[in-house]
């Protein structure tokens, strides 16, 4: 096994407006600023997991389009390798909208073109690669079959796999019995679970359902509250680092990537816990998707009290 971490998900091109507050229905909103940043939420974590110190692999698929060429451009200045990026003739590159307001708080609408095109069969030709690496990272923004299939693949080779359930749905106990960390945020959580999440507690008892349908490890990451860390044996709340949040739009992106690295040097569960959480608290005080992440070396200063 080398140490490589191989992220299976989605590249998107996001398109940002930075508004007073998020409009509400049938609202319009003048005065805002707009950018465009690289997003999606299998490249975030690809590109946050590269910029921690990983060495990454991406399997995704993005158009035939300026969108496409420049996420691939993107890929390669991060390291990260892209011989399993394909290209797709008929679908356009995905595409998000997001308000953030002022608070930092966001709202997201996806246009998943060739997302939605990335196949198990895509999958099962980088099934090696996946059998040889340290951890597996993905997400639920590319065909739940084709998620399935990576998860299987790395079950089968006994890899680490980091399940992040997002966006919000159903999951079948089939797949949660073979994922070894999963990591979803509150809405997530209580999505798959039932049980209504106002903090730790809560968390905790939807992490023991999490745990009765197959699940090892349950982190549930709680914003502002930190992370809630629930093991087989063991139960720990990491502190998130204060900052003030600028844009919380790949917070979650960010915690995944950098945790994923951390496991794959083969740091204990808390320290690696601990390890996303300052990637992520650093993430938050930034403007945009994968600009929000942050470089190995802002992490150690921020762990070491230097930032």
């Amino acid at each position: 096994m080398d140490r490589r971490i191989v992220v299976v998900g989605s590249s998107n091109t996001d398109m940002i407006i930075q508004v007073e507050r998020i409009p509400r229905p049938g609202e319009t909103i003048l005065g805002g600023r707009f950018t465009i940043a690289s997003g999606g939420k299998g490249a975030n974590q690809a590109v946050a997991a590269a910029r921690a110190g990983g060495r990454v692999t991406f399997i995704a698929r993005v158009g035939e389009d300026m969108f496409g060429d420049q996420a691939v451009r993107g890929f390669l200045a991060d390291g990260i390798d892209v011989t399993y990026v394909g290209r797709d003739k008929q679908a356009a590159s995905g595409v998000a909208l997001i308000f953030v307001a002022a608070d930092g708080e966001n709202s997201i609408g996806v246009a998943s073109g060739a997302n939605a095109s990335l196949s198990p069969a895509e999958i099962s030709a980088a099934a090696e690669i996946i059998g040889s690496a340290a951890v597996l990272v993905t997400q639920l923004e590319t065909p739940l079959e084709t998620v399935r299939a990576a998860v299987e693949i790395a079950s089968s080779w006994d890899v680490p796999v980091i399940l992040n359930p997002a966006p919000a749905r159903p999951l079948d106990d089939d797949l949660l019995k073979l994922v070894t960390v999963l990591t979803p945020n509150e809405t997530e959580a209580e999505l798959l679970t039932g049980v209504k999440i106002a903090g730790p507690a809560d968390a905790e008892r939807a992490a023991e359902v999490l745990h009765g349908r197959g699940v090892r490890t349950v982190i549930v990451t709680l914003g502002s509250a930190g992370a809630l860390v629930c093991g087989p044996d063991s139960r720990s709340l990491v502190p998130a680092f204060p900052v003030q949040p600028v844009d919380t739009t790949a917070a979650g992106d960010v915690f995944n990537g950098a945790l994923a690295t951390a496991m794959a040097e083969g740091k204990a569960l808390p320290e690696a816990v601990r390890f996303a959480a300052a990637a992520a608290a650093i993430s938050v005080t930034r403007l945009g998707a994968q600009p929000s992440a942050p470089k190995r070396e802002e992490i150690d200063a921020l762990l070491a009290g230097r930032h």
